[in-house]
């Protein structure tokens, strides 16, 4: 026999530890006598062993509930049991997150939101880290930047494991305002940053004309809507007779993979994307379809070209399919599955990491560009850099315009 509260307390803290994966454990007989439950051997056996695996934090759960000088909401003792069970793995880019945390998390890929229009990660030194901020948003516009750090918000410290609960206090009502403390590589000391707060629309896809029959598209991030209006307007660049095109994906933070795959079947033609591997070494590949863009072009990429914009990146340089310019990129090879579950909280965990076509893994050291071409620092913001002046740009329509000579 087993004491009917050891045979509870065993089946609660399975089911907190095993809700992460939605998994729940079936045919379990037991029977209620008194004070007392009759269970099988097997069964008996089963939570023995959990009992001595889990029995510090059943014990020290315990101690809490009755001897907290005030009552613990169960609710959050149970998300903190599991939000450390993804903290142990010391991955900043796996974590477990309440509802209104994966509710804002699941608004970086579709809809609008009130913020500062900034990608943030928790960077491997244990800072909040400016993966890029989004073009033409309050953040952009404040002047932050790839690589900064996130020291404060409002005043109060957050460090890298913290970065749901910042970006929680980051977003807020349009019109409101936010101080960010903010570390910059090569600077003497933190700054401060306030900034308004907008209603921050996800406009992913941007195009023109350029001199001499060039087009131009600008993506921002990969999100639902992205390979849709990546398509539609290189079709309308196309019929206003365009006859190279330029690629802009600096400061990309990326976003969805699948978006990233269907933007290279237009611009690869049959081939290998990328591929996955997980720690048992199984790889799964993503292919490209058979249609090709038919003029040459250029990707111009940065430090803040991350994820996504790194497989697309890395899969164009590999296959010779166009020119890389600009300067290295962030180097983020790992791949999360991102799950909701029932109850409304979800979870965000490395699964594999990241191949280009040829095999090169990049994480943590990025991809360097066919063409290096260091863009000037700027000491003040300028809202829009004229085309003139970027010279990133600027090479890439020379290379253009050497591969349209070359015809």
């Amino acid at each position: 026999m087993i004491s009917k509260k050891n045979a509870i307390l065993g089946a609660m803290i399975l089911v907190l530890l095993t809700s992460v994966i939605t998994f729940t454990v079936t045919n379990v007989f037991a029977l209620s006598v008194g004070e007392k439950v009759i269970i099988t051997k097997k069964n008996y056996d089963y939570y023995k062993d959990i009992s001595k695996t889990y029995n510090k934090v059943l014990s020290l759960k315990d101690f809490i509930e009755t001897n907290y000088y005030k009552e613990v909401d169960e609710s959050k003792i149970e998300d903190g049991i599991i939000k450390g069970l993804f903290q142990s793995l010391e991955d900043p880019y796996s974590v477990y997150m309440n509802k209104k945390e994966f509710e804002d998390f699941m608004t970086h890929t579709k809809g609008t939101y009130g913020g500062i229009g900034v990608i943030m990660t928790p960077g491997e030194d244990g800072y909040i880290t400016v993966v890029s901020p989004i073009e033409d948003t309050p953040g952009e516009r404040a002047g932050l930047k790839s690589g900064d750090k996130i020291l404060k918000v409002n005043g109060k410290e957050y460090s890298g494991e913290k970065l749901d609960e910042a970006v929680a206090i980051i977003k807020g009502d349009p019109g409101t305002k936010v101080t960010l403390s903010v570390y910059r590589e090569g600077k003497m000391q933190p700054f401060d940053v306030e900034i308004v707060r907008e209603e921050i629309r996800l406009k992913t896809v941007k195009s023109r004309m350029l001199e001499n029959d060039l087009g131009y598209i600008r993506v921002t991030m990969f999100d639902e809507m992205t390979a849709e209006d990546f398509k539609t307007q290189l079709t309308e660049l196309q019929k206003k007779n365009m006859k190279g095109l330029v690629i802009d994906l600096r400061n990309n933070p990326g976003g969805l993979l699948s978006e990233c795959v269907k933007i290279a079947d237009e611009l690869l033609g049959k081939t290998v994307v990328v591929y996955t591997q997980d720690r048992s070494g199984e790889r799964e590949y993503e292919y490209s379809n058979a249609g090709k863009v038919e003029v040459p072009y250029v990707i111009l990429v940065n430090k803040g070209s991350a994820s996504a914009s790194e497989i697309l990146s890395g899969a164009v340089k590999d296959t010779k399919s166009g020119t890389l310019i600009g300067t290295t990129t962030f180097g983020k090879g790992l791949v999360q599955r991102v799950k909701p579950l029932e109850d409304g909280t979800g979870f965000k965990l490395t699964t594999s990491q990241y191949f280009t076509p040829n095999g090169t893994y990049i994480h943590g050291k990025g991809i360097e560009p066919d063409i290096v071409v260091e863009a000037p620092e700027e000491e003040t913001v300028q809202e829009e850099v004229k085309d003139a002046d970027d010279v990133q740009l600027q090479k890439g329509i020379e290379v253009l315009r050497q591969k349209m000579a070359n015809q």
